[in-house]
């Protein structure tokens, strides 16, 4: 496999969050390493967080499985049972269907950067403190209303 040139992959901030859900992650940035390598069964990501930030809204999906690796810095996983210092070289794993809200988030006063391996989810995805949920493509209140 050709090695990927990391700083040739153009890098983002954006989001589909609806306000004001969205602040949260104005710190993250992400590179979609999968459409760049021609990945078509699963999507890898690169991603930065800077101090303050978090990889999402504390979520869960019902059918996609996800996985990170720690590749500098430190971050807090943010899950049911608690918190969890997270330091490059740690791993984690969430099961799709598992309705275990999860995020990491950078409490620290450097950079983080990590791998989150998954693919595009076709199910609903919970957001755990929020009125939020991912269903038919959309965001959506939970009571299934619009924003």
């Amino acid at each position: 496999m050709p090695r990927i040139d990391l700083d040739a992959i153009a890098q983002t901030n954006a989001t589909g969050y609806p306000a004001p859900h969205a602040d949260i992650v104005a710190g993250r940035w992400v590179r979609r390493l999968g459409p760049a390598s021609d990945l078509s069964d699963f999507g890898v990501s690169h991603v930065v967080l800077k101090p303050g930030a978090a990889s999402s809204n504390r979520h869960w999906h019902e059918d996609e499985d996800e996985f990170v690796v720690m590749l500098a810095g430190e971050a807090m996983l943010v899950e049911e049972a608690g918190r969890t210092l997270l330091r490059a070289g740690d791993m984690a794993a969430f099961p799709k269907g598992e309705p275990n809200g999860h995020h990491l988030v950078n409490e620290s006063d450097a950079d983080c950067a990590f791998l989150a391996f998954g693919r595009p989810p076709t199910g609903d995805c919970h957001y755990a403190d929020i009125d939020l949920r991912w269903s038919s493509g959309q965001y959506r209140h939970k009571d299934g209303s619009g924003f």
